[in-house]
């Protein structure tokens, strides 16, 4: 993926008075991490929204401060859900020599024959997986391809991917991401069929009372 830079200036300015920032089009955010003091910052607010499309927590970006760059994952975004947009971002500073565990999103791919087919149902069991990589390897999502998924229980486990030999996984790899479920049977149906021949019951009871 093409290296992202958000570029960002320190800030001095903290509590009731960020909304002010937040009124000119800026959004505060804060850097902390590998060796660091957290640093209070504060971005274009349409620049780095711009910047955070299709990144993921895995994705390592670059985090100019004043003409001094840090290599960060996006730890967490506040957002704004009344106005759709984020209002705040935290940064987790990463070096570069050293391996960082991390979770990983598992996204589906494809269309599976079996659920055309047998009318199956798709189960994402496992949406992510936790590794361990130095920051430039680390995945930035695991693209599972169901479209192999043929019939009822077929699945697709950790062991059945292709990972990276420099990303450690520490998850077990019999955990399955994706399997293939049959339609549960109705059980109001079988209530219904039980209950159609109680009538028949009833009614032999009464004639036999009757003789």
């Amino acid at each position: 993926m093409e290296r992202v830079v958000i570029k960002a200036t320190k800030r001095d300015v903290t509590g009731k008075k960020v909304g002010q920032l937040r009124r000119e089009g800026k959004m505060p955010g804060v850097v902390y991490g590998h060796h660091i003091e957290p640093i209070a910052i504060v971005m274009d607010a349409r620049e780095v929204t711009r910047a955070m499309i299709g990144l993921t927590p895995s994705s390592i970006v670059t985090i100019d401060i004043d003409g001094e760059d840090h290599a960060a994952l996006i730890r967490e975004r506040q957002r704004d859900y009344l106005r759709n947009k984020f209002i705040h971002i935290d940064f987790q500073a990463v070096s570069r020599t050293e391996k960082i565990r991390a979770r990983i999103e598992t996204v589906l791919e494809g269309t599976a024959p079996a659920v055309k087919n047998y009318n199956g149902i798709v189960l994402h069991e496992k949406e992510y997986i936790e590794v361990e990589a130095l920051p430039e390897h680390l995945p930035e999502r695991f693209v599972i391809d169901i479209s192999n998924l043929n019939r009822i229980g077929d699945m697709v486990r950790i062991s059945d991917m292709k990972i990276a030999d420099d990303v450690t996984v520490f998850d077990d790899v019999n955990d399955v991401i994706v399997s293939i479920s049959g339609v549960k049977e109705d059980s109001g149906s079988e209530e219904e069929a039980a209950g159609a021949d109680e009538p028949e019951v009833v009614e032999k009871g009464k004639k036999e009372e009757e003789a």
